[in-house]
């Protein structure tokens, strides 16, 4: 098994490709910390249990993992390496179950909030968001949520190496509020949300 490493925006964060799928079209998934993998996620678990990792995200077809300030890729990189070559190899599953992610987060825009009189413009903001910008920050490791739209203002989540990610704002302000504004007059700005 062959697995491609690729740096992302974020020098905290690798992204890892086994040159497999890894959710195999469920939702990506994000794992904040070690207390969100447990019983969720094998792989995320065993990721967890290399000392300095604090973050794993789950993609369709990568794992970024992030690492913490006072470490260094070159001494964390062949230990994760390990563990995600034995547990593909191994034949485990990515979800514990039928793949419930009661710890980790889901890109789920259930909890999205909006006035039901904006229903035709949240369904343009997140179809360029699927269409536009998910693609793009996939590339770079990580995910965006969608969690609401009042008076203008879109609300949005950066997820796994976007997360934290010192070109995260920048992303958000003159990428995605950019491209939302051009497409969507209704649209005045784009504020992150925890």
């Amino acid at each position: 098994m062959f697995i491609q490493t690729e740096q992302t925006p974020n020098p905290a964060t690798l992204k890892f490709l086994p040159g497999r799928a890894v959710l195999d079209g469920a939702d990506p998934v994000d794992f904040p910390d070690a207390a969100a993998a447990e019983g969720v996620s094998p792989l995320a678990g065993a990721l967890f249990e290399i000392e300095g990792v604090t973050a794993v995200f789950l993609g369709q077809d990568f794992i970024s993992v992030s690492k913490a300030d006072d470490r260094e890729w070159y001494v964390l990189k062949p230990s994760v390496l390990g563990v995600i070559m034995q547990h593909f190899t191994a034949g485990r599953p990515v979800l514990a179950g039928s793949g419930s992610t009661a710890g980790g987060q889901a890109s789920g825009a259930a909890e999205a909030q909006y006035d039901p009189e904006d229903e035709a413009v949240v369904g343009q903001i997140r179809e360029l968001l699927e269409t536009r910008v998910r693609p793009a920050v996939a590339q770079d490791g990580g995910d965006i949520v969608f969690h609401g739209f009042k008076q203008g203002v879109v609300f949005l989540t950066m997820r796994g190496a976007c997360a934290g990610c010192p070109s995260s704002t920048a992303t958000l302000k003159m990428g995605i509020e950019n491209m939302l504004r051009h497409y969507i007059p209704e649209v005045t700005e784009v504020r992150a949300t925890a």
